[in-house]
């Protein structure tokens, strides 16, 4: 470290010198005969005075470096001191880990000599083990008089026909709760799809009738010795039933359209009040006319309604024939529309596609149509006029399978099956359906009324809520809990329902529900 110091201090004096001397250069101009302000004293004079000066200066440069020298001197000796302690305590350090690795490996070998130790005594126990278990086992089979191979052959078939029989127990189990479960989840699926449903209840009848002003219309329908009705009949193909109904008429056919038809004809002839031969048939140009449009525009309603494009045209036609086509009261071209909306939601609870779905329940029933021209099961009907129109095969399939005439194969044709019932069966949908939901409530609001404290019982939300209302003199607050749910427990053993039915019980403005 010495070494920098000394060039420092070189630097700095060979620095004072040049300073000193570029100092003197300039006093030496300055008293040049040519300087302006050299005019005082002698030429030599002013030369001996800068001299003088420039070794002042340059004493005083070299003093200074001296200086700094000593100052850096001091301070590279200090920092040189600091190393040497940090270099002191770092050997220190140094020493001390050596000492502690040292003792940590003479502790590993101790160990090491341990371990070998203690692994040689653990084979000597293991060949001893094993001694005595071949002794043992040789005594076994001489006292049992067994060999160990065949009683190890007996063990496994024991084992492996108590194995099969758990087995077995465990297939029976698990099918049995795979079925519970199946029926539960087919349950809830049903019941969401028709809690999801809302439609409309239309019941009709299979006969037209026709109001009458009086009951001297009914002469001039028929006319003179019976022209008119002829002519009507003829002309509209129905049947003209003129019975001892007071001013009324009923018109009967097999096709539902050309009914219809022959309706709004004897409604517009009543109305304009010529009956004749030539007006029956102006009248039943326009109202056929009429009933056509209404068809067409039918069959658009319900392809938008169900939500369908791209529909061969005569299909279409098909389908809004079905708006005057009933089964059992129920019009048919709202039970395919219902039974699409229902596909659709069962397709969607089962997360499959519910395109075809919905279009195959929207086509079930097409046969219909023409079932009173074509003889045969309107399924298989159907399933025939759809491969016509270049409908899918699968569904076809799922229009001719929904009345099992065809065994379903596709899942398909199965949802269809279940949406045409769920529409044909729900409250209300046909005259047997609403006979026997109107009986369902009156057996749930009798069961309750049964119970001692109730003055009244009313069966609501189709069936699905039943409210009690109990004198308060006779039914408390606890008494009315208590009541709820023996109200439920009735219900539930003496009725077949689905879903779930909320049992409340109203008592001074206080409601307590108690749900079965």
């Amino acid at each position: 470290m010495e070494q920098p110091v000394v060039i420092i201090t070189a630097l700095v004096a060979v620095g004072a010198v040049i300073i000193g001397a570029i100092v003197g250069i300039w006093l030496l101009r300055r008293t040049s005969p040519e300087s302006p302000i050299s005019t005082d004293g002698t030429p030599d004079d002013v030369v001996a005075s800068a001299r003088v000066e420039a070794q002042r200066i340059l004493a005083r440069s070299e003093d200074e470096a001296r200086a700094k020298a000593e100052t850096y001197r001091e301070r590279e000796d200090a920092q040189i001191e600091h190393r040497r302690v940090e270099l002191a305590s770092a050997e220190e350090r140094l020493s001390q880990r050596e000492q502690t690795l040292e003792q940590r490996a003479g502790n590993l070998a101790q160990r090491e000599q341990l371990l070998i130790h203690r692994e040689q005594e653990v084979k000597e126990l293991r060949s001893d083990v094993e001694r005595l278990r071949e002794e043992a086992r040789s005594n076994l089979e001489r006292v049992a008089d067994v060999d160990a191979n065949a009683a190890k052959d007996e063990l496994l078939e024991q084992v492996k026909d108590e194995a099969r029989r758990e087995a077995m127990i465990l297939v029976r189990d698990t099918e049995l709760r795979a079925r519970e479960e199946a029926d539960r989840r087919a349950k809830r699926i049903l019941t969401t799809a028709i809690q999801r449903l809302s439609s409309e209840v239309v019941t009709e009848s299979t006969i037209s009738t026709v109001e009458l002003p009086s009951d001297d219309m009914k002469g001039r329908i028929i006319g003179r010795e019976g022209r008119n009705i002829r002519a009507f009949e003829a002309v509209t193909g129905v049947n003209l039933v003129v019975d001892d109904t007071p001013e009324a008429v009923s018109v009967s056919s097999f096709d539902p359209v050309r009914r219809e038809v022959a309706r709004i004809t004897l409604d517009r002839l009543v109305a304009d009040g010529r009956i004749h031969p030539s007006s029956i048939e102006e009248w039943y140009a326009k109202a056929q006319a009429e009933v056509e449009q209404s068809v067409r525009d039918s069959g658009d309603w319900a392809l938008l309604e169900v939500g369908l494009s791209r529909m061969h045209p005569e299909l279409v036609t098909l389908v809004g024939r079905l708006k005057y086509r009933t089964s059992y009261g129920q019009n048919v071209l709202n039970h395919l529309v219902e039974s699409a909306h229902i596909a659709g939601m069962l397709a969607a609870e089962l997360a499959i596609d519910a395109a075809p779905v919905k279009r195959a329940a929207f086509l079930h029933d097409i046969g219909k149509a023409v079932t009173h021209e074509v003889e045969g099961s309107h399924a298989l009907i159907g399933a025939e006029i759809a491969r016509r129109f270049g409908e899918d095969p699968a569904i076809v399939h799922g229009i001719e399978a929904h009345h099992n005439e065809v065994e379903p194969r596709t899942l398909l044709a199965v949802i269809v099956q279940a949406a045409d019932t769920v529409s044909a069966a729900r409250p209300g949908a046909r005259r047997e359906a609403l006979e026997s939901y109107v009986r369902r409530l009156e057996k749930l609001e009798e069961l309750a009324q049964d119970f001692s404290g109730v003055e009244r019982v009313f069966a609501m939300q189709a069936g699905r809520e039943v409210r009690v209302v109990v004198d308060p003199s006779e039914v408390d607050d606890l008494t009315a809990n208590d009541l709820a749910r023996r109200i439920a427990r009735r219900l539930e053993e003496d009725l077949q329902y689905p879903g779930q039915i909320q049992v409340t019980v109203i008592r001074e403005l206080r409601v307590t529900d108690y749900a079965r």
